[in-house]
């Protein structure tokens, strides 16, 4: 790695025209996926194919960015992809579980509250094959740290740092920056190894965690940050990953696992 990995991650507040965020980006959406897959019963996996559009090749994974390429054509679902708090980092439904126009329900939590039923109910007016790709990719987003942060930051899309050597800010940092990195330093940049090795660390490192999940220090340099916030990326994707899982499992094979 060496000294060219040193640098200074500059977090440097600036109020300026935050991007749009994605969770995780691409690939940090398809562990998830490709996790949550494993966990499956025959019945879920069945029924969970069954929905997918033809151009997945049945993968559920290969649909779970799809919620992000559809943000301008759903342009409503944009405050689905989030929950975000003014300031005291304790969640409350009815304070921050609306858009900007008031309506209810219009958050992270609301989104996979109202796709889990839709999936659950026969009668739902909501396309399910949608309701799927929406619920795999929500549950991906409610794990990324920063999509549960401060209202103030647009949950860090305006604070400015450098990663390395490119401009990002910290939102980016975690949804990409933390699993591209990974990737180059240390799978080869290959999806399928690092998820290989997420899944070794659920049946191994964090298998007494496992089941708790179904039922539902600060650094300076760029190296250390990155190294700090690794493990904690790693763990979120496989609890989500699990948890989908759970969820899926509940509604299509009547499992009885809770989710939180």
């Amino acid at each position: 790695m060496g000294a060219r990995v040193l640098l200074l991650l500059l977090l440097a507040a600036a109020m300026a025209s935050a991007p749009t965020a994605h969770a995780w980006g691409k690939e940090g959406h398809y562990m998830v996926c490709k996790i949550a897959e494993g966990f499956l019963t025959t019945e879920a996996a069945t029924a969970v194919k069954e929905l997918l559009p033809g151009w997945a090749g049945g993968e559920l994974a290969e649909t779970c960015s799809w919620a992000d390429t559809e943000r301008f054509r759903y342009r409503w679902s944009s405050p689905l992809h989030f929950a975000d708090t003014p300031g005291d980092c304790q969640f409350n439904y009815a304070r921050d579980c609306h858009n900007t126009n008031g309506e209810k329900d219009m958050c992270v939590v609301g989104a996979i509250n109202n796709y889990t039923n839709a999936l659950k109910d026969s009668s739902s007016p909501y396309d399910p094959t949608e309701s799927l790709m929406f619920l795999a990719h929500f549950v991906g987003d409610v794990h990324q740290p920063l999509h549960c942060g401060h209202v103030k930051d647009l949950g860090g899309n305006t604070i400015i740092v450098h990663w390395y050597t490119r401009k990002s800010n910290l939102h980016h940092v975690w949804d990409v920056n933390v699993i591209e990195t990974a990737l180059k330093e240390f799978y080869n940049e290959d999806v399928s190894t690092m998820i290989k090795a997420i899944k070794m660390n659920i049946t191994d490192e964090w298998s007494t965690e496992e089941k708790k999940w179904e039922t539902c220090r600060s650094r300076t340099k760029t190296y250390d940050y990155f190294f700090a916030a690794l493990p904690i990326v790693q763990k979120r994707i496989a609890q989500g990953g699990v948890r989908l899982a759970a969820i899926l499992n509940r509604i299509f094979s009547g499992n009885k696992v809770q989710s939180s």
